[in-house]
This record gives C-alpha cells, structure tokens and sequence, in this order.
C-alpha cells in the first residue's frame, strides 16, 4: 500500500501544480503530510518530519542557492553575461552561429537562470542570425539546450544544488562530473540544432545588430576577466577542496585547512559574490539594498528556496514512513542501475514542468533508498545527482515555462516548438544519462 501510496502522492503533485496551478511548495508540503498519514505515521513523527525535513535542507543548502542567485544577478544587470557570449562568440566565430550560442548558453545559465538567459541573448541570437542569413530556428535550439544542459546538470545551479544537498553528495565531485557530462550531452544538442532544427526555416528577420556592436563597445560592461572570475573562482576552489579531501589523508597542513576552508561550497560562493562588487563601473549602496539588485535576487530565489525545503520535507516523511527499504529491494531487483534516477526525474519534467522540481522532488524519493540501491561511495552520490539532472532536462513542452520563453521569442508555433525543442531537450538528456552510465563502469 505504501508504494501506492506513493504513486497516488507524485500524480497529485503533478495534478496540483499543472492542472489546478498551485505553487510547489504548497503542493508538496500539502502531498507530503498527507502521505505521512494515509502510510499511518503517528501525527506527532509526521510533525517532526516536516521540522526536520525543510530545516535540515535548507541548513545544507539555502546560503548556496541564494549566494548563486546574487552572482547571477550582477553579472546580467552590469553586462558582464553580454561580456563572455561575446568573448566566446569572438573566439568560436560567427560562422558557426550554433556552435557559439549552445556554448554561450551553457556558460550563462551556471549563474543566470536559463529563461533569464535566454532572455538576455536572444537580441544577439538574432543579429547574428539574420547578418548569416541562415534560418533562426538552428542558433536558437542551440542557445536553449546550452542554457539547459548548465542549469540542470551543473552547480551552483540551485537545481543541481539543491538535489546534491538532498542526498548529501559531495558537491565538488558534482561539479566535477556534472562539467564533462553536460558538455557530451551539449554536444550531441548542438549536432541536433545544426543538422536538424536548421533545416527549419524562421526568418530572423527582426534582429537588432546594432545592439551586438552597442554591447561590444559598451564602456559600462565589464571586461571578460573581470565577468569570468565570480563564476570560475568558486567552482575551481570547490572542485580543489573536494581533490584534496580524496587525494590527502591524516593531518592536514595550514596549507591545506585554508584550502579545505575557501573550498567549502559557501565560502566558495561568497568569494565570488564579493568579486560581483567589482563588476559594476561605480558600485552604488543601492545596488546592494533590498530594492536593489541583490533585493530582487533574494526574492527571485526565496522560490526556489521554498521549494526545495518542501521537498526535503516529502523526504523526511518518506523515510520515517519506512516505504524507502521496501521501495528500494522493489526497484533493486529491476536491475536498471543509476537509469532508475534518471527515469523518475523525466516522468516528473515530463509531467510538471519544472526542471527545479524534478530534480528536488526526485532527490527526495531516491534518498533514503540509496543504501539499498547500493549508492554508497561519493562518487556514485554524484553521479546520481548528475543522472537525476539529466532527466529533468526532458522532455521540455508545453507545461514548462521554457518552452514558451524559446518557442514564442523565436517565432516557433507549438508544433514548430515541440518538434524542435521538445525533441532536442530529449537528445540532451538521453545523452546525458548515457554518459552517466559509461561514467559508472569507469569510476564506481
């Protein structure tokens, strides 16, 4: 009954938040207490469940998510994300318009959320679109994807943050599997959008490029050093810390604790907030002030926030409930190994939408099988939070709000759009789930 219970639990989270468009955060607080007591809980463990399960999670992870969600807000209100797609685009060239804007995506959206990216690049998109003269359709298939493989599958995404915290992975080695995993899967989206979706043709014919040399020449934006550094500091300091903790053993030197203490995830990211100061030409107090940038920010984030405490909440409760062991030996014996979290985060993308509440609602329902599931070691944590990031990924269609943002600012209708994107996030998470797989026989 339990595993019913379960099923009758996820489908009414899918139900609440589509159909009847109710927040997440109340959906799976609501959904958690009631599972709690149809599984026959006692009240009071179903109350400390809830206490538990959204105060431990947002201990874990909170300062993370909201230290990330500043970072993304500096760097697209001074330019500094219009700084590295030029830079890239410089480098890459403008032939291969595709190629540079999957790229360019996949490095804005570690810090930018993707329909903020994709809001934030599709001026470029397009005027590079139409001075090529090829069709919109490939470079903005390619900008999409790129902004989805970073968001879903590499930290300090909140996502992928958010579903590390969860299952107490070591977020170093996210980031460190999370990078090569993405860039195959990015590659195989970009191979799509070239070969494929640009055979589609959609006149670019609105794109602005005197906007591309505006933002190139403009003395407000930050240079790319500048613009790279709050978002490659924290994550080289994370991977390092979590190098030295496998590599070193026994008494660590100064050297070393200070490493192991600027390594810490929140540390980390506090460094590169601090390096956001320096981004603005003139760092105005309002800027930082609650109506400012950093004030907006919080806001943005405090969503996400809400969301992943009511998914440590779901849980706790599944947990305490006791369905984790029986669930367990149930989906071990289906032998279908680390595709079991990739499976389950696409069914609920699929479902819902939401990328952030596949990956937090499907964290919650692997983490207290991952013992019986046999996912011990830090590595194999790892790569379940990747394995789960890659089925959130797909497949991208009407309920999500990305899909919209892609289709409606590209000139897709929703056929165009579910025959381009939808098919394209779902190259980008099958390939990611593969990689994941080769990944475990090399390194589990």
């Amino acid at each position: 009954m339990e595993i019913l219970y379960l099923i009758i639990a996820v489908l009414c989270i899918v139900l609440l938040t589509t159909r009847l468009k109710v927040h997440p955060f109340l959906a799976l607080l609501i959904i958690s207490i009631a599972y709690g007591f149809f599984a026959g809980m006692p009240l009071s463990e179903i109350t400390v469940a809830i206490n538990e399960g959204f105060g431990g999670t947002l201990g874990k992870i909170g300062l993370i998510i909201v230290l990330g969600v500043i970072i993304g807000a500096f760097l697209e209100n001074t330019g500094g994300a219009q700084t590295i797609a030029m830079k890239v685009l410089s480098l890459i060239g403008k032939k291969r318009i595709p190629l540079a804007m999957g790229v360019i995506g996949y490095i804005v959206s570690i810090p930018v959320f993707a329909d903020s990216g994709f809001m934030l690049l599709h001026p470029l998109n397009k005027g590079l679109s139409k001075k090529a003269k090829i069709s919109l359709a490939g470079a903005a298939i390619a900008l999409g994807l790129g902004l989805m493989a970073s968001h879903t599958m590499v930290p300090p995404t909140p996502g992928p943050i958010a579903a590390a915290g969860i299952l107490e992975a070591n977020l170093g080695l996210v980031i460190a599997f999370g990078i090569p995993v993405s860039l195959v899967a990015l590659t195989a989206g970009i191979i799509f959008a070239s070969k494929y979706a640009s055979r589609t043709y959609i006149d670019p014919d609105d794109g602005d490029e005197s906007g591309i040399e505006e933002n190139r020449n403009s003395e407000e934006a930050p240079g790319i050093m500048k613009s790279s550094l709050p978002i490659l500091v924290p994550i080289v300091l994370i991977v390092l810390k979590s190098v030295l903790v496998v590599q070193v053993e026994g008494e660590l030197s100064l050297a070393f604790q200070i490493i192991s203490f600027v390594g810490e995830p929140v540390i980390a990211l506090l460094i590169g907030v601090f390096l956001c100061l320096f981004l603005p030409k003139k760092l105005n107090k309002d800027m930082l002030s609650s109506a400012g940038w950093v004030g907006k920010a919080i806001k943005d984030g405090a969503s996400i926030l809400l969301i992943t405490g009511a998914g440590g909440i779901f849980g706790t409760v599944l947990q305490m409930s006791g369905i984790a062991e029986l669930l367990g030996n149930a989906l071990q014996d289906l032998n279908i190994g680390i595709f079991l979290p990739f499976i389950l985060a696409a069914a609920l993308k699929t479902a819902q939408g939401s990328s952030t509440v596949a990956l937090v609602t499907t964290a919650s329902i692997i983490a207290p099988m991952m013992p019986s599931l046999g996912y011990e070691t830090e590595i194999q944590k790892a790569l379940v939070v990747v394995a789960i990031g890659s089925g959130s990924a797909m497949v991208s269609h009407a309920n999500d709000s990305f899909f919209w943002v892609v289709t409606q600012m590209s000139g897709m209708n929703v056929k165009t759009g579910y025959r381009l994107f939808g098919l394209g996030t779902a190259v980008l998470g099958i390939t990611g789930a593969v990689s994941v797989f080769i990944a475990s026989l090399l390194f589990s």
